[in-house]
């Protein structure tokens, strides 16, 4: 089943690829969405696709790239969006 779900991320998360390693991991688990940073230092990432990955990401989030801190990672099912790639903005 496709889901999505958007991701809130805390921590030091900007300036440690962040960004870029949720890309390549969104890649390797063939899901589409997006990751921005935030103005309060924090990153947003937008999973879609197959359930069973999504929740893989999820799981990676919680400690992303070996650079990041992550203090916390708030998770929240959304509506389905389609999208055809993970961008980075």
């Amino acid at each position: 089943m496709n889901v999505s779900y958007m991701a809130h991320v805390s921590g030091k998360v900007q300036g440690v690829y962040f960004r870029a390693s949720s890309q390549q991991v969104a890649i390797d688990h063939g899901l589409s969405g997006y990751a921005r940073n935030l103005a309060d230092g924090d990153v947003e990432v937008l999973m879609c696709g197959e359930e069973r990955e999504v929740d893989k990401m999820l799981e990676w989030l919680t400690h992303g790239p070996p650079q990041a801190e992550v203090a916390k990672m708030q998770k929240k099912k959304v509506q389905w969006q389609e999208h055809h790639f993970f961008a980075i903005s």
